[in-house]
């Protein structure tokens, strides 16, 4: 059954408008075999929302996120706005972003690819056959709280600060994620020494105790955490933490991949979703079309999910596993056969529409011809 779709394409920075492109191609490749109609609606953000309009988030971009049925994100962040000082940078307009659409779930799969395993840093024995997935909560806590400095810049305050019921909602996600997988959510939290802590432990062991007691479930300090996440991979399914600490250990994660390309992400609220690959900015790659676009296309396999398109996420999963088996790549993945980013999009567009062959050679000769 055909579905029709309004998507707010928000590019943004750096590398962010080249692998959006090559996600929207994707997704046109979805549309041609499956019928559906995705209306793609582009706004600014970030640094280039600045450069045009003084504003990281200008109200017209709030408003077409605030109405569209789903929000693709690309990058934020520019060198020239580095200076923390700074009254106006490019990461305010994420940060306003996620809470006025109320997108207080982020969800971060880490998975090693057999092909890949190389790429990280890891041993193989250590990370294969990892895929775990990350619940970080996204609105609240530290980067929300009331902040501030007081004694003439001297003294600086930031505010850790959760209600119960923030708690509750991403954690029933958590254990409803865990029923479709391994059956085993991980807390990841510091409730020996914060009082926020404590209560999202008491909090997700009360639902843990009344709804989801069939779902096995313990809880790691941070520290711990971060250990077990280098030394012990294998043993996490969905982790579920905080916002500062899913910030830091998903980001962890991402050296089981290999790359920070290969990793997709969706921020989910109970009316509002957004999709955007976990990688930065990466400006000095920008216009060389040598970005990784793997995460991105990752990504709209993610908001098709989302809408319950399953067959169609899961073609576009099937034709990023081909290129990665077939080395069909870009440089951070596979420095001796390296494709370009825009190539790239062409030959997962090609496979996902399920065309009749992919003109690998004239690729690597400097044509985009598939045929």
């Amino acid at each position: 059954m055909s579905k029709e779709l309004t998507i707010a394409v928000l590019p943004g920075d750096g590398i962010g408008p080249e692998v959006i492109e090559q996600a929207i191609k994707v997704l046109d490749g979805v549309s041609d075999k499956y019928g559906h109609n995705f209306i793609y609606r582009k706004s600014l953000v970030g640094a280039a929302a600045i450069d045009q309009t003084g504003e990281p988030l200008p109200p017209d971009t709030l408003e077409n996120c605030m109405t569209a049925d789903a929000v693709l994100l690309g990058s934020i962040g520019d060198h020239r706005f580095e200076d923390p000082t700074l009254s106006v940078r490019p990461e305010q307009g994420l940060l306003a972003l996620r809470k006025s659409l109320d997108i207080y779930t982020n969800i971060r799969p880490v998975k090693a690819y057999d092909r890949l395993l190389g790429l990280s840093p890891l041993k193989d024995n250590l990370i294969k056959n990892v895929d775990f997935t990350i619940f970080r909560e996204l609105t609240g806590g530290i980067y929300f709280g009331q902040h501030g400095r007081k004694e003439e810049g001297k003294f600086a305050y930031d505010i850790c600060s959760y209600y119960n019921h923030e708690i509750e909602r991403i954690a029933k996600l958590a254990f409803e994620e865990a029923r479709k997988r391994k059956n085993y959510v991980c807390l990841v939290d510091k409730a020996n020494v914060l009082e926020s802590s404590r209560l999202w432990r008491e909090t997700v062991q009360q639902l843990h105790k009344e709804t989801y007691s069939d779902v096995r479930f313990d809880a790691l300090y941070i520290d711990h955490a971060a250990m077990q996440l280098i030394t012990n991979p294998l043993r996490f399914d969905v982790i579920l933490t905080s916002n500062m600490f899913g910030d830091i250990i998903s980001d962890e994660g991402s050296v089981i991949a290999g790359s920070l390309g290969l990793l997709p992400s969706a921020s989910i609220g109970d009316t509002h979703c957004l999709f955007e690959p976990v990688h930065g900015s990466y400006p000095e790659a920008a216009g060389k079309d040598i970005a990784n676009p793997i995460a991105s296309i990752l990504s709209v396999s993610m908001l098709l999910e989302h809408f319950d398109m399953n067959e169609e996420a899961k073609s576009i999963q099937q034709a990023v596993e081909y290129c990665m088996a077939k080395s069909i790549l870009t440089e951070d993945c596979n420095p001796d056969v390296d494709y370009t980013c825009s190539q790239l999009g062409d030959v997962i567009q090609a496979l996902v529409a399920e065309e009749e062959g992919i003109n690998t050679k004239g690729l690597k000769e400097g044509s985009s011809s598939i045929i």
